[in-house]
């Protein structure tokens, strides 16, 4: 098989082919990313994608945020489970055909009934954790530490945003403009298509970090340093579509 290029990297959206089937309002995100040689993500990542490379490193990103106003097809938003802590560990893959996306690692959110629902419904791997965030003197502290029993990885993260904005950067274009995600689930590779805004973006400082959840996923030593990357956004209003193509094992 012949694998196409990867598409063109654009912070504007392509127009989903098939109506969205849930809709979501993801709020202050830090957007912490670290360089990692493409080789160690390879085997991270589900059948028939392989890493997205930008200046010679593919990266991982620590992104903890709120989601919000959680609603499927037509109906309203779902009342209090609807809405919740979450930090996720992610890394960049691009497919067979070209589709730039994400590959979630772990998705550890703070309400238990949304981590079923995600699991035994789309796959992902969601995991239940205890989460709290608070503002202090201008800066943001997530933390989280998984529920028992077996290991409890947590992390903490205190950043500071910035009043610089980011426009035209090619790099926090390559790690935010993602427009689906790649889901294996029984041997088939799903693409999730997704669309929202250009995400209004800031530059951020660290007051700290102690973080057990990259390591956890297999990327160990990776967060014992600063990250290369880090960004704040106050957020957007997004949609997922229907998964548009598949890959299947022989």
């Amino acid at each position: 098989m012949t694998l196409r290029e990867p598409d063109p990297v654009s912070s504007q959206a392509p127009d989903l082919l098939r109506a969205p089937v849930i809709s979501q309002h993801w709020g202050g995100l830090a957007f912490a990313h670290w360089r990692v040689e493409p080789e160690r993500v390879a085997p991270l990542l589900p059948p028939g994608t392989r890493p997205d490379v930008h200046d010679g490193s593919t990266w991982v990103g620590l992104i903890p945020f709120e989601l919000s106003r959680s609603a499927f097809g037509p109906l309203p938003p779902v009342p209090w489970f609807g809405r919740f802590l979450e930090t996720n560990v992610r890394v960049y893959s691009v497919d067979d055909q070209g589709r730039r996306g994400v590959v979630f690692l772990t998705l550890e959110a703070q309400k238990l009934v949304p981590v079923l629902t995600a699991n035994v419904g789309l796959g992902l791997p969601y995991r239940w954790a205890s989460m709290s965030r608070r503002e202090v003197g201008g800066a943001v502290e997530y933390a989280s530490r998984r529920h028992g029993p077996g290991p409890r990885p947590a992390t903490r993260m205190t950043v500071r945003p910035g009043d610089e904005t980011v426009e035209g950067d090619p790099l926090a274009e390559f790690l935010t403009a993602r427009w689906g995600m790649h889901v294996a689930r029984g041997g088939t590779t799903r693409y999730w298509p997704n669309r929202h805004g250009p995400w209004p973006l800031r530059r951020a400082s660290l007051d700290d970090l102690d973080d057990q959840l990259v390591a956890a996923c297999g990327l160990p030593g990776v967060t014992d340093r600063a990250p290369d990357s880090l960004l704040w956004s106050d957020g957007v209003d997004t949609v997922f579509a229907p998964p548009g193509g598949r890959w299947e094992a022989p």
